[in-house]
């Protein structure tokens, strides 16, 4: 780090100051006489620095300098830029006086110093040094700042020990810049979200806790400073079961002027439960309503899927529309359909569920399924649906069925001239939907739907809740004129808005921003295809078969793997000529080439290699036989937001066709 001219000549001078200040240069003086009156031999005529240098350090005089040269680096009254900081997070060393934070900020310093009586870990052993092992992480979300712990290895006492810098500001207009006062701060609702996740040897992702801090009992606390045990609860039919424990500590920073009593603090904190508490009544109330104006219509609609609520993994009952708000992606993701395409890569999975008895019902709040980076239909279909109404189209999510009435979520968007379009969140596949009439004669061709949904019960949004009252919920004969009373029951907007705005009640979990991808795409592509060759030259061998890779070819398979991660984005194919025309030229005359793409959500090489050889065509390929034959393996992993990614394999072969 370089100082200007000015600074330099400053320090120079302070340093000077206390060399002469502690007789630095008389006691060198006295210890070169001694050196040169004990060690100098007759026939030498000059002491070296280097000699010098060690009979000072060996009489101490270099550690006594370096003792009282305190070069003060705790102070935070330094001049510091105004712009505001990113969140920060700290090691287990850290201190907030030796961080480069903003003074005229306020900041919440919140410490895990360990956790315990996870006891579904008792019996686990130390893991040795090196060993891969299961691990739990951590992860943060408070009013769009997002933390992630250092991963710890999995125990029945994890050793967290990580602090997280979190800035307490104010959103609304004119007062962003302005230091909160402990007032003001008690005021800030937004709890602090935490969500657990355990991550196996194999790196397959498990949600374990999902729990909301409420951190204001710190502006009643002396000096500001306060320690909580927090007791994680478990997520979906174990959500009344303890996980663990963790030990919390929680210190504003600058410290506070004026404390709070903590029965104001209390007060405070029990009048908005009562608030919210009453708001979440009288929704129900409305609802119960609603829900028997809608039976009166028709006696048959007592078994469509008409949701209105919905547990989260905690198993708290909310309105499906709060689950939905519009999210923007900033500058991670460009178009509509390359958010269906990040929606799509995240992996699915159903609820766990213990035993039988069919599907375990279960919405996660978006952090709790970006952190884990998997889950149901309706938590992809739900981010569809915020990104979507991020990027100002008129969405919505859909509740109905599939074929062999098996509940599923999707969404759909509605154009401005009309037209219905299906948006498959799992596949990231659209369907423009042209509904079939029911009264026109046999005889009549009707369009044939290509998309897989049967029946559709209700729609919703952020803002609006309409519940299927046509004769038939076949989604074929669906109209989707929403403002039609008659095909469409409404909810009152007003009624969704007092619990499902932001900020409506306290109990409504907010939206965290995007974060982007850790992954270095070409590290991973290499690493997973030299994983690759690795497990197919293994895989021949084990045959009596040799492997020759030919490079060249590999490379040529590039083009092709990017077109298809393109028209999965945009829908429309490019490049194909250029790859045929490539290959061609590769491929010599009286020569077969053969190869085979695949796509997968994950990057663990060997259970996509395991995959593939399910596969018969890529069997074939792998375990090609013939004259000069010559494998290519080709991967190109294609990174999104939330270290989501889509990975491209090809294998290739191309060997000497005999007759």
């Amino acid at each position: 780090m370089s100082l200007p001219p000015e600074k330099a000549s400053e320090l120079k001078q302070l340093i000077h100051q206390q060399l002469s200040k502690m007789d630095v240069h008389g006691r060198i003086r006295e210890i070169l006489a001694e050196t040169i009156r004990e060690e100098l031999a007759p026939d030498q005529q000059h002491l070296s620095t280097e000699d010098l240098i060690k009979a000072l350090r060996r009489r101490g005089i270099i550690d006594d300098v370096m003792k009282e040269l305190n070069f003060v680096t705790d102070s935070v009254e330094q001049e510091l830029p105004s712009s505001p900081k990113q969140p920060i997070c700290f090691d287990r060393q850290s201190t907030l006086k030796k961080t480069n934070i903003d003074p005229t900020r306020r900041y919440l310093y919140l410490q895990v110093l360990g956790g315990k009586a996870f006891l579904e870990h008792l019996q686990e052993p130390e893991p040795l040094p090196g060993q891969v092992c299961s691990t739990f992480t951590l992860c943060l979300h408070y009013r769009n700042q997002r933390f992630r712990s250092k991963p710890v290895a999995c125990a029945c006492e994890p050793d967290f020990h990580d602090g997280f810098l979190l800035e307490v500001h104010r959103e609304s207009l004119g007062d962003g810049t302005r230091m909160a006062d402990s007032t003001t701060m008690l005021s800030i609702s937004d709890p602090i979200h935490m969500v657990l996740i355990k991550t196996d040897i194999f790196g397959e992702t498990t949600l374990v806790a999902s729990y909301f801090l409420e951190w204001r009992s710190v502006l009643g606390s002396e000096n500001g400073v306060t320690s909580l045990t927090v007791e994680l609860m478990g997520v979906g039919t174990e959500s009344k079961v303890s996980v663990g424990i963790l030990n919390i500590k929680l210190e504003m920073y600058p410290p506070l002027n004026q404390t709070l009593s903590q029965e104001v603090v209390n007060t405070q904190l029990a009048l908005e439960r009562q608030k919210t508490a009453e708001k979440e009544r009288l929704f129900l109330v409305y609802a119960k309503q609603w829900w028997r104006e809608y039976l009166q219509i028709r006696p048959s609609h007592n078994s469509r899927l008409v949701k209105i609520f919905a547990q989260d993994e905690n198993g708290i009952n909310r309105p499906v529309c709060s689950y939905v708000k519009p999210l923007r992606a900033g500058r991670l993701l460009d178009t509509p359909r390359q958010a269906a395409r990040f929606v799509n890569v995240l992996g699915y999975e159903r609820a766990p569920v213990i035993g039988g008895g069919g599907k375990q019902e279960q919405w996660c709040t978006l952090l709790a399924f970006l952190c884990r980076n998997k889950g149901d239909c309706e938590d992809h279909a739900n981010l569809l649906c915020s990104l979507l109404l991020g990027y100002g189209l008129e969405a919505f999510v859909c509740v109905g069925t599939k074929a062999k009435g098996v509940p599923h979520a999707w969404v759909m968007t509605c154009g401005t001239d009309g037209t219905i379009t299906f948006w498959e969140s799992l596949t990231g596949h659209r369907y423009i939907h042209k509904p079939t009439n029911p009264d026109e004669p046999p005889v009549a061709e009707q369009p044939k739907p290509l998309y897989p949904y049967r029946t559709i019960g209700c729609v919703f949004n952020h803002q609006m809740f309409l519940g299927n009252c046509q004769p038939s919920d076949a989604v074929e004969t669906c109209v989707f004129d929403l403002n039609d009373e008659s095909k469409w029951k409404p909810m009152s907007e007003e009624a969704i808005k007092s619990v499902c705005a932001p900020g409506a009640t306290t109990s409504l979990p907010p939206f965290p921003p995007l974060c982007a991808s850790t992954i270095d795409a070409s590290v991973t592509s290499n690493e997973i295809e030299m994983q690759l060759r690795l497990l197919v030259s293994e895989h021949r061998k084990d045959l009596g078969l040799t492997t020759v890779w030919e490079d060249q070819l590999s490379y040529l398979l590039s083009p092709a793997l990017a077109s298809y991660e393109f028209e999965r984005t945009t829908s429309i194919s490019a490049g194909n000529e250029e790859f045929q025309d490539a290959i061609r030229r590769a491929v010599p005359d009286g020569h077969t080439f053969k190869g085979f793409p695949i796509h997968f959500v994950y990057r663990n090489a060997r259970r996509a290699f395991a995959t593939c050889l399910r596969s018969p065509f890529c069997e074939e390929i792998i375990c090609c036989r013939g004259d000069q034959v010559r494998l290519a393996v080709r991967v190109r992993v294609f990174t999104y937001p939330e270290s989501a990614c889509a990975v491209w394999i090809m294998f290739a072969c191309k060997y000497r066709s005999v007759l």
